[in-house]
């Protein structure tokens, strides 16, 4: 199939999971060579089959749809555009040429290649060789315009030539050992894998050792087509079921989105019946707060004090019993312990506990809304009215409230109310900038001595200025002066309570939630991954998904980072994988010990040892507290899960895929207590990121004896299968997975797919495959992705008979 007879929307992919020969390609080098070829690669394909245990990885057709059809060296080229693209890479000629002419060292910015200079390099070189041009003086534009053209050439065969042309140097159509580690060394380190580059001596020999049999000491061009060829016929065979399977996936949409008007209805429905709770607490809330406002306007309309002030009176009232309200409602979101047990009641299924932290910050946004309207309202209209109104207006009106002496506007600013009233201002405006997302995160980057105020540390720390805040609010409310009997100035009413309940929390959390708990082994991986084990306290039960805090004594007596539980409930151990660039992780990874190299392998990280192998003074003394409750651990209530983790986001998820991996053999007897499959894709940029979670993906491999779940990686570095960068890479990549069942890029048995996935297609698949089924979608990671998996859920929910719901994990 040409290049140009691709479906459209399909992308220009290949890759090398399978490799099986059709008897009808046509390779023009002999019957006897294409006798051999048919008997390597029906080897390779029977080795693949026997090394294919564990969980099903990647069985959708889309993975090996295109075939070589895909290889290419520029991306997206073949768009019917290409003018608009040589004109682009015209433009960049120009920039980048001395003269009119354009030098090796530059071409990889002029066609797009500036990360991968020194493939390039070799691909201007193979170009040249191609075209007998002499380049030692550079090129001009025109040759450059042949170049571009010869690397954008729809024909496969011209792509293939100038593919080999980069490997075989010296043109005599062989490649002996050395050239090809020479190409594997060059598309690492255009792929940054550091590791496949000091290896690339031994995936040089596993290719001679696949394609010279006969010891010739060199592979012909040929052999390496027939494979690449060869990808062709099974993709089409491959291609057929997926057509049918979404043709069949169509025809089972819902009656009621078929035509425009029931979809909008529909939609409209099914956005209300997935976001019910939140809209009724936010109704609730909402009319609380528009009554409360309401209610003390219309109050103070019918007091004397209307007569001087007038409205800004009202609206200074108004906004400050709301004020009073929402600062007693904002601790009730933020008492975990409480939470966790009420998550478990009938109260979990009418009130979204998961949106906690978001009803804290919505609150938070009231408070500074309703502040802002009572200071202007005070400073630029009441306090002025009431220093320059009449004096016997004001003895008649004001004169039992400030005992007949008519204050100046210095004087409302100096008494109680007003020095009060100020810093709390103060106060909130610092806590509540440092609670941005910008500080928080620590996306401000402050010179000098105020880089410490980013940071989570510094939120951490100016949120318990606010205990402050609450005691000013009372003494606040108890000295207002337009208000004379005690049972009528309610602030206290309002925030003593939930004052108690939080308060109560904290003190029960230090006495009654603290386990001291013991390292049982610390490693810290070169992905910037610590990992802790620790002895699991008597008692201490939760559910996968939830998370703890940690705190380290040593270190600090007051600093508590969550942290999500990646152990499974029935282990007997606790354990927690998390990022140590914050300083505190960084210094207890200092504390927990020296490096030492790992057996059998050939990466390296630093592991502590255990009790039986080192003093017991070795590790610091670790606290932790907790659990507590997460969106995640709701997981069991549906049928498929679609678990996605982006770099140190996949910690939420381990807990859950050992759970149901653990549970296998209960759930094979009949009752059903959780999903019958879960999908878990994690992204992740460096391949030293893989060290981590290598050790769980081939437990998963190993214990998964009924494929319940199908684990994806993805390393978005590489580029994407069927670029020239990454061809010989995937080629290595199937070899080393078909001679021993492990993969190049993590070590272990799952295979790891090259740039980020296409999402659309990964809901595609979940459609096709589980028709009519409540499918939840839990997100860990970067918040940038939140909102296109969100998008994708909405869509997919309501163009199929399946049901997706989201979840994004946050605390």
């Amino acid at each position: 199939m040409a290049s140009s007879e691709l479906p459209k929307g399909e992308s220009r992919k290949w890759t090398l999971e399978k490799i099986e020969i059709d008897g009808m390609a046509d390779v023009e080098s002999g019957a006897a060579k294409e006798r051999y070829a048919k008997k390597k690669a029906n080897s390779i394909m029977k080795r693949n089959q026997v090394h294919d245990c564990g969980p099903h990885m990647d069985s959708s057709p889309s993975s090996v749809n295109r075939g070589i059809m895909g290889l290419r060296f520029l991306d997206r080229t073949t768009t019917g555009k290409e003018e608009e693209a040589w004109q682009a890479i015209e433009n960049r000629f120009h920039q980048n040429s001395v003269n009119g002419t354009l030098f090796k060292d530059k071409f990889g910015d002029c066609i797009g290649m500036g990360d991968s200079k020194e493939f390039a390099g070799e691909l201007f070189e193979a170009l040249a060789r191609r075209r007998n041009i002499v380049t030692e003086n550079g090129i001009n534009i025109k040759q450059a315009r042949v170049f571009w053209e010869d690397i954008t050439n729809h024909d496969l065969d011209t792509r293939l030539q100038i593919f080999f042309a980069m490997c075989d140097k010296n043109g005599d159509g062989k490649l002996s050992e050395d050239e090809v580690k020479e190409v594997l060394v060059m598309s690492a380190s255009a792929n940054k894998l550091s590791r496949f580059k000091q290896d690339a001596a031994n995936y040089a020999s596993l290719i001679m050792e696949e394609l010279d049999p006969d010891n010739k000491g060199y592979i012909e061009m040929w052999q390496l087509e027939t494979l690449l060829r060869g990808m062709v016929a099974s993709d089409e065979k491959d291609k057929k079921p997926h057509e049918k399977t979404e043709t069949l996936a169509r025809t089972m949409i819902p009656k009621e989105y078929r035509t425009p008007m029931s979809k909008l209805l529909s939609k409209n429905t099914e956005k209300f019946y997935e976001n019910w709770r939140r809209i009724w607490v936010l109704v609730f809330w909402t009319s609380v707060t528009i009554s409360l406002f309401s209610w003390k306007f219309y109050q103070y309309k019918q007091k004397a004090a209307f007569q001087v002030m007038g409205y800004c009176l009202c609206f200074a009232k108004a906004a400050s019993e709301t004020i009073k309200f929402n600062m007693a409602l904002i601790l009730l979101p933020v008492c975990r312990r409480t939470l966790t047990k009420l998550r478990e009641t009938f109260l979990g299924t009418i009130i979204p506990f998961d949106d906690n932290i978001n009803f804290h910050k919505l609150i938070a946004l009231e408070i500074f809304l309703a502040s802002i309207l009572h200071i202007l309202m005070h400073l630029s209209c009441n306090f002025v009215r009431l220093a320059s109104c009449p004096k016997e207006e004001f003895v008649a009106i004001f004169g039992r409230a400030f005992h007949y002496r008519q204050p100046t506007y210095s004087d409302l600013l100096g008494n109680t109310v007003g020095k009060t009233g100020i810093m709390m201002i103060v106060l909130m405006t610092f806590s509540f900038t440092l609670a941005t997302h910008s500080f928080r995160k620590n996306v401000v980057k402050l010179q000098g001595p105020f880089r410490h105020l980013a940071g989570f540390n510094s939120f951490w720390y100016a949120h318990h200025l606010l205990a402050f805040v609450y005691i000013m609010l009372i003494v606040h409310g108890h000295f207002v002066v337009l208000t004379h009997e005690w049972y009528k100035k309610t602030t206290w009413m309002y925030v003593v309570m939930p004052m108690l309940a939080y308060t109560s929390e904290r003190i029960l959390a230090i006495y009654d939630d603290n386990y001291e708990v013991d390292i049982l082994n610390a490693v810290v991986y070169t992905g910037n991954v610590l990992a802790l084990y620790m002895s699991k306290p008597p008692g201490f039960k939760y559910k996968s998904g939830m998370y703890l805090f940690v705190k380290c004594p040593d270190i600090s007596s007051f600093e508590w980072h969550p942290f999500s539980i990646t152990s499974a409930p029935n282990d007997d151990y606790l354990s927690i994988h998390t990022s140590y660039k914050r300083t505190i992780l960084w210094k207890l990874t200092q504390a927990c010990g020296r490096s030492t190299q790992r057996r059998g392998g050939n990466r390296m990280r630093m592991e502590t040892r255990g009790y039986s192998e080192i003093d017991d003074d070795q590790f610091p003394m670790i606290v932790i507290k907790g659990p507590y409750g997460a969106p995640a651990q709701n997981y069991k209530k549906y049928d498929i899960l679609l678990l996605i983790g982006l770099g140190i986001g996949a910690t939420p998820f381990i807990s859950i895929i050992k759970d149901i991996v653990n549970n296998e053999p209960v759930r094979k007897g009949g009752e059903k207590k959780g999903p019958e499959r879960a999908y878990f894709y994690w992204v992740t940029r460096e391949q030293g990121a893989l060290d981590w979670f290598e050790g769980v993906m081939d437990d998963i491999a190993e214990y998964d004896h009924h494929h319940l779940i199908e684990m994806h990686n993805y390393l978005s570095s590489v580029y994407e299968e069927g670029d020239a960068r990454s061809a010989l890479i995937a080629m290595v990549q199937s070899l080393q997975r078909a001679k021993n069942g492990v993969d190049v890029v993590s070590d272990s048995r799952i295979h790891t797919h090259f740039a980020r996935p296409n999402w659309r297609k990964v809901f595609t698949h979940l459609v096709d495959a589980h028709p009519s089924t409540r499918i939840g979608v839990f997100c860990c990671g970067n918040p940038t992705i939140t909102k296109p998996l969100k998008k994708l859920c909405h869509e997919f929910t309501m163009n199929s008979s399946s049901r997706f719901h989201f979840h994004k994990e946050n605390f």
